[in-house]
């Protein structure tokens, strides 16, 4: 049985989910957002954004949470947007202290957005062992931001 949210998001990337969509399809059901919705908001991060190798999935799934957690509600709400920029400036900063690195392409050290470099992960299994870590410590970050 699979019970943390890290051991879920590790089960939706295995069911051919992106980073993004993995990260983010476990925390919005909580945050008012439907799997299904936060599957189709999150599909175009993978990849580091479209297969184009910049920013890990990853880290955008979870900005993408942290925005459903603090986010503006309204355009008057600069706090809550001030409160975001922080819990993402925190969560970035420890995803970079983890893995050196919030950029798909020094992540992985392919290049995503040619056909070579996805043969060349595709290959070396790197979106089952690297994706996966970075997947797994992204959830465990985002635990922790949000809880402070």
């Amino acid at each position: 049985m699979v019970g943390t949210r890290s051991e879920k998001a590790l089960v939706l990337h295995g069911r051919g989910c992106n980073c993004a969509q993995s990260v983010l399809g476990v925390f919005a059901p909580g945050l008012g957002m439907t799997e299904e919705t936060a599957l189709r908001v999150a599909t175009g991060f993978g990849g580091g954004m479209g297969r184009t190798s910049g920013t890990c999935g990853a880290v955008t799934g979870a900005c993408m949470a942290i925005g459903l957690m603090r986010g503006m509600r309204s355009t008057e709400d600069a706090a809550a947007k001030e409160a975001t920029y922080e819990a993402v400036e925190d969560f970035v900063q420890r995803f970079r202290e983890a893995h050196g690195s919030v950029a798909c392409t020094e992540l992985l050290e392919v290049d995503l957005g040619t056909p070579e470099g996805r043969a060349a992960a595709k290959e070396r299994g790197l979106f089952a062992t690297r994706c996966n870590g970075f997947i797994r410590d992204a959830v465990i970050i985002l635990e922790d931001v949000s809880a402070s």
